[in-house]
């Protein structure tokens, strides 16, 4: 992958804190790339280490990922843990970069100060841990806009970040690698997709000939995979998110199944799944809202989601009863919330538009995505440098 090694670079970046092995801060409902909403106060929330600095045993160096997409702006800092890592700080935000992008081919002022005031709260949390190594990457908002080059030298001028827009191959391969735990280890293949606001990514994995023992290695099983120029934000521009009839929906779905049609391998796809042990697995906050309004929760809860599980028929239901729900009961159902009660009904659309050109039994949630893909990435390269050589005799 044209990216996939390389580190962005990180000025004075000390403190710590403890969450879950490959968690985040306190999950929302979409908190993938589809976009997320952060529970009130989480920007600020931390629990201390109370022992003291002077008995503290050193347990291995910080990594830290961010990820500004078009709709979000999240970072994670984690240490390594087994074989995966634990997360000790973290902080996500909706900031909507791509607000209008659609239209005017621009990021705009507001939308770029919006943003300026999340990255320094990625900033202060950077200074404070002092990770080893870090990766800041921006995704498809900064990749299409015209001014996407001039907005990152400007964070790096003001805010000392230096962020790298990625290629869609490394968005879609470190979004593979985040979630690669969760594919069934009994699968001959799965395919991945990632809703994003401005584009959504997917990634045909087929482990016929055979499946790597290593998760950051989960990227070298993708046979195809391909970025589709649609998102929840692009689509609820087109088309509306609020009002959203079941016509509306339909040709939410033919737009985005018009771009699927140049997926390469597309027909080799479907007699696999045809003939194979195949499943769809969907890192997006489309699909964990799905998922939190499935199970009825009062408010969302990543443990029960992250993971999970849903029929066809399941998924069926649960968007059918969403297209019957209006604006008003999306905004104040704990699951969605305001900041996504316009856009889930376009992820939905473009989550159909998949199913129904590769229909399987069942798929797979996941709230997990790019900044895990990033930090298992870099856990990854770093152990592998330290690997004993062979002794001769």
């Amino acid at each position: 992958m044209t990216d996939i090694d390389r580190f962005a670079a990180v000025s004075s970046l000390a403190g710590e804190t403890r969450h879950r092995q490959g968690t985040v801060e306190s999950h929302s409902p979409m908190n993938a790339q589809g976009g997320e909403r952060a529970p009130a106060g989480e920007a600020g929330r931390r629990t201390h280490n109370t022992q003291n600095p002077s008995q503290r045993r050193p347990r291995g160096p910080l990594y830290a990922a961010l990820d500004l997409g078009t709709n979000n702006c999240r970072l994670l800092i984690a240490r390594p843990h087994e074989q995966s890592f634990r997360v000790l700080d973290g902080f996500t935000r909706i900031v909507r970069l791509g607000e209008g992008l659609s239209t005017s081919g621009r990021l705009s002022d507001a939308a770029m100060e919006r943003t300026i005031d999340a990255l320094r709260q990625c900033r202060n949390k950077l200074r404070e841990h002092e990770p080893a190594r870090a990766r800041l990457i921006a995704t498809e908002a900064c990749r299409s806009a015209a001014n996407g080059p001039e907005f990152v030298a400007r964070v790096e001028r003001e805010l000392g970040l230096v962020l790298e827009i990625v290629d869609r191959q490394t968005e879609a391969a470190l979004a593979v690698t985040g979630c690669a735990d969760l594919i069934d280890p009994q699968s001959s293949g799965a395919l991945m997709f990632d809703i994003g606001g401005g584009s959504s990514e997917l990634a045909w994995l087929d482990f016929r000939g055979g499946r790597p023992k290593r998760q950051g290695r989960m990227s070298a099983s993708i046979r195809s995979w391909q970025s589709l120029p649609v998102g929840v934000v692009s689509i609820a521009e087109k088309y509306g998110g609020v009002d959203v009839t079941r016509d509306t929906f339909e040709a939410m779905v033919q737009d985005v199944a018009s771009h699927l049609r140049q997926f390469r391998g597309r027909e080799k796809l479907r007699r696999m799944i045809a003939d194979h042990p195949v499943h769809l697995i969907g890192t997006s906050g489309t699909v964990t809202t799905l998922a939190g309004l499935h199970l009825g929760l009062e408010r969302y809860e990543r443990q029960k989601v992250d993971g999970l599980w849903m029929t066809s028929r399941e998924i069926d239901d649960t968007i059918a009863a969403l297209l019957g729900m209006p604006y008003e009961r999306r905004v104040a159902h704990s699951c969605i919330g305001h900041d996504r009660a316009d856009l889930v009904l376009p992820g939905c659309a473009i989550f159909e538009a998949i199913r129904r050109e590769w229909p399987t039994g069942r798929v797979r949630v996941a709230d997990r995505g790019l900044r895990e893909g990033i930090l298992i990435s870099l856990i990854d390269a770093d152990r592998a440098t330290r690997l004993p050589c062979p002794r001769t005799r």
